[in-house]
């Protein structure tokens, strides 16, 4: 059984629409993927009706933005309740402050390379959860740069002059949250340096206290150092890992399946979910 347990849709930040990531995930022998969306569960209702089709399992997740230390976290939630409103409200919230900090990047920069508001809102799908990959395709349509990966690399990595951090929950009260509403915590590529800044060691072992169910470890971001110490804190904290592709379609070179969890693992988050699984497929 081959299983993604961190996949994106044009709900959010893919490229795809969820029944096409489900229809890729098909193609690419996938048996069970998390459609795992940033601060919404929009996805959910048409990769699972998709999943049913075609005979794909989709595990409903969803990306949760986080902020400690100055550094962003994304805390990966499975199977909790959507409408359960202390999550729902922080979700919505993660939501807003996209919108507000993709508009003040979009000023900045404007004034440099000519992009406006609508060039971005011409990137984004009805609904969808606005962020930087949609300021990156605006980058790419006017010519700026050649692909989203190039315009991270230049004009909107957290070091840029044309950043702006956004307001987002602690990730030892997003744990609580969401465990709260029934859902499994995994912390999304947690030492990727490659990414940028990460938290201590000390943030994860209090995300553990607080209810952190996992680590995602293979991921593309890891370098193997960075795999041999998540694995070996997740055996000192008693959490199970996890391995996935981050796909978002077009957007970035990740690949479905690339990196995939042990069915053993899905077992165990799913013993852990505080409602039935509603598995698609």
């Amino acid at each position: 059984m081959r299983i993604d347990l961190h996949t994106h849709s044009s709900a959010s930040d893919g490229t795809q629409p969820p029944a096409e990531v489900v229809a890729s995930a098909a193609q690419a022998g996938l048996d069970v993927i998390a459609l795992t969306d940033h601060d919404t569960t929009a996805g959910w209702t048409e990769a699972m009706a998709a999943g049913e089709r075609l005979g794909v399992r989709v595990l409903p997740g969803t990306e949760i933005s986080c902020r400690i230390e100055g550094r962003s976290v994304h805390l990966l939630s499975y199977l909790h309740d959507p409408a359960e409103p202390v999550l729902a409200e922080t979700m919505l919230d993660g939501r807003s402050s996209r919108v507000q900090r993709a508009r003040l990047m979009t000023e900045r920069l404007g004034s440099e390379v000519g992009i406006t508001w609508d060039d971005v809102l011409a990137q984004v799908s009805d609904g969808a959860t606005i962020g930087r990959p949609h300021i990156a395709d605006a980058l790419v349509a006017a010519g700026v740069v050649p692909d989203r990966q190039t315009a991270f690399e230049t004009w909107l990595h957290a070091g840029s002059r044309f950043f702006v951090p956004h307001p987002a929950p602690d990730p030892i009260e997003a744990v609580r949250m969401v465990r709260a509403a029934g859902g499994v915590p995994v912390f999304a590529h947690p030492l990727a340096t490659a990414r940028g800044c990460v938290v201590s060691i000390p943030v994860i072992e209090a995300m553990a206290e607080a209810g952190l169910a996992g680590l995602e470890v293979e991921h593309r971001d890891h370098a193997d150092s960075e795999r041999r110490t998540l694995h070996d804190l997740a055996r000192q904290l008693g959490l199970f890992t996890t391995g996935a592709s981050d796909y978002h379609g077009a957007g970035k070179p990740n690949r479905l399946g690339e990196h995939t969890t042990d069915p053993e693992v899905l077992e165990r988050l799913v013993g852990q979910a505080g409602q039935p699984a509603p598995l698609g497929g």
